[in-house]
Parts: structure tokens; C-alpha cells; sequence
């Protein structure tokens, strides 16, 4: 059905228009008793042999939603009710920004992709934190970036400020750096900038709660081979806890549609061999030591189980809920639940 009314409705219509639709939805399901909870129920991931115990937590399911869907908070709790074991916010700016200019959203229905230029607009730290006080059942990474106009030298007190903010709110911290819309961004990656902005982003963290609070890296697919080696290193010399790979890619090979040439971060089905190669770089390069979330390109439970075997912990998602609709997250689960099932019980002897 999903398939159907993307077809011949939702296709048609500007992609961030139906983005915001979608939000509306979600936040009215929210105010409707008991809503969330029968969704939980018919859609969430109950099934044992999904959970995972990593970063100190427990996720009901390796599948989480990568950031850039819900930017601002407003409704990881209903993202998790239909199947996400986990929802990464943001990313969020310590001063709200409006991004860049529309339209900066763009479908790619022949390849299986979208580009987006949104360029972090968002409504800031502070409005993001008052969204994650309170109980919840969702686990929720927060993502931060730098703000726009702060210039590249005096990102490492920006990212500061929405640490101080965020880190008691954040299950998990996620430094990311490798967005191709802010310009200078992805500078920061290189190690000689990157080393500073993480150790001090760990002092905020520190001092805004006693607890700990995990500290990832998301990373860019366009690295060379090189400079994923150099990440990997780092992170496993600051005592990282983890590292994302990857982030949208600006390569556009091979693409059929016709929004093919509009700029900003691809992802979707393209970005699948990269980032399959960069998990499988990162995790011979760091063994065992730290947990590795890959994401993107994944559309099938077969793809996260090749992640998983790879060597990631976890999985991120986000252009597969585009276009698989609402219930994209449960069929992930339940045929992946099977496939790690199926995978557990023992071998029949061979005659």
C-alpha cells in the first residue's frame, strides 16, 4: 500500500513537504492515549534475538534511525514504536539556524537515493534539550555539529556549547564532522583539527554529568584510505567509544535520475559498497575495541546482517524508511531476527 500511494502521490510532491507532513503525523499520534503504545505493539522489535548490549545500553534491536530525520527531537519516541532499537537525533547546532535555501531535499526514485543540502537547520541546542527532558523508552543518540557562522577556528567552543547543553539528555554523543553541507565541516576530520575538538568535547561531557556518556565520531565515506586509518587511529588512542561510517558521500557514479547533478550529500543504495568498505577498513583496523554503527545503502535485512558480519555493532538506516514506508522497520527485524535465529542453532551433522 505504501508503495502504491508513494507512486502515484507522494512522489509527486516536494520531498521536505512531505518530510514535514510526515512530522506532523507523528507528533498527532503522540498526543493520542495510548497510540504509541498499541503501535509498539504491532511494530516494535520484541523478539530476543534482536537485542544487543553495547555503549553500556540495551537496544532492542540492532536497526536504529541515522541522524537527519528527526532533527530537532520532536519525535523519536513514535520512531521508536515502529521498530527503531534506537533513534539518533540532530544534528543539532549549538545556535538554531534555518540551513540553506530551498528546495535542498531531492528524491532519486531510479537510484534508490537521495541529496540533500539541508545544511543543519535546526533549532539549537537549547530548544533540543528541553524535547529530551523526561522519561522515555526510546534510546536516543544526539548528534551535534557546528554552527554556520562560527568560524572554523572557534568550532571547538561551538561543539562545546551543545555539549554542555545535550550530553545529561544523550544516551550517546555523536562528534559529527563529515557533513558536506557546512562549509569547512569536513575539515575538521583531519586529525591534527580532529584530535582537540574530541578531547575537549569529552571534558564538556564530563563535566555536565557524572555519568558516562559514550563518545562516537561519524566519518565521512570520501576519506582516503588513509585518512579512515588515521581516524581509527585516533579514536582508539582518545578511548573512543565508537566510530559511525559513514555520512553522506559528495561522488555521484553512476547515477540515472535526474536530480543526479543537484549538489550535497547523497545516500541511499549508491553509497552501499563504500560504506560496507570503510566498516570493514575501520574494523580490521581497531579489532574488538570499540563498537563500529554503519550506515548506508542499507535496504534489506540481508544488507544489515552483511553489516553485522563485517564487523558493525549496529546498523543506521534512513533513505530505507523513505522508501519502504512506515513499516520498513518491522519487516527489517523480523527477517533479520530470523536470519540471527537461524544462524544460532546448531549446525546438522553433514553425512
Amino acid at each position: 500500500m505504501y508503495r502504491l500511494i508513494f507512486a502515484l502521490i507522494l512522489r509527486r510532491l516536494p520531498a521536505e513537504a512531505v518530510h514535514r507532513l510526515s512530522f506532523r503525523g507523528l507528533r498527532l499520534l503522540a498526543t493520542v492515549p495510548f497510540a504509541l503504545a498499541l503501535v509498539r505493539r504491532r511494530y516494535g522489535p520484541r523478539d530476543p534475538a534482536l537485542r544487543v548490549r553495547a555503549l553500556g545500553l540495551d537496544f532492542p534491536s540492532p536497526l536504529g534511525l541515522a541522524a537527519g530525520f528527526d532533527k530537532d527531537a520532536e519525535a523519536y519516541e513514535a520512531l521508536g514504536a515502529f521498530g527503531f532499537g534506537f533513534v539518533e537525533i540532530g544534528t543539532v547546532t549549538a545556535r538554531a539556524q534555518p540551513g540553506n535555501p530551498r528546495p535542498r531535499l531531492f528524491r532519486l526514485p531510479k537510484d534508490r537515493a537521495l541529496i540533500n543540502r539541508m545544511g543543519f537547520n535546526n533549532d539549537g541546542a537549547r530548544a533540543a534539550a528541553d524535547r529530551l527532558k523526561g522519561r522515555r523508552r526510546a534510546v536516543v543518540g544526539v548528534n551535534i555539529g557546528k554552527t554556520k557562522v562560527v568560524p572554523e577556528a572557534e568550532a571547538v567552543a561551538d561543539y562545546v556549547e551543545s555539549t554542555e547543553r545535550l550530553a545529561a539528555l544523550a544516551d550517546y554523543l555523536v562528534v559529527n564532522v563529515s557533513s558536506p553541507n557546512t562549509p569547512g565541516l569536513r575539515n575538521l576530520q583531519a586529525v591534527e583539527h580532529l584530535r582537540p575538538l574530541l578531547e575537549q568535547v569529552r571534558q564538556a561531557a564530563r563535566r555536565a554529568t557524572p555519568r558516562h556518556v559514550p563518545l562516537l565520531v561519524k566519518i565521512a565515506p570520501d576519506l582516503a584510505d588513509a585518512d579512515v586509518d588515521a581516524v581509527a587511529d585516533l579514536a582508539l588512542d582518545l578511548g573512543l567509544d565508537g566510530i559511525i561510517a559513514t555520512n553522506t558521500t559528495i561522488s555521484r557514479t553512476d547515477l540515472t535520475d535526474a536530480h543526479a547533478d543537484e549538489t550535497g550529500g547523497l545516500s541511499g543504495a549508491p553509497l552501499r559498497a563504500r560504506s560496507l568498505e570503510v566498516l570493514r577498513r575501520l574494523r580490521e583496523r581497531t579489532g574488538d575495541r570499540m563498537v563500529l554503527i554503519s550506515v548506508g545503502g542499507i535496504e534489506t535485512a540481508d544488507d544489515a546482517w552483511e553489516r553485522l558480519q563485517a564487523g558493525a555493532t549496529l546498523v543506521q538506516a534512513y533513505t530505507g524508511l523513505i522508501y519502504g514506508g512506515p513499516s520498513w522497520p518491522r519487516r527489517i527485524n523480523r527477517d533479520l531476527a530470523a536470519r540471527l535465529r537461524a544462524e544460532a542453532l546448531p549446525q546438522s551433522p553433514r553425512p
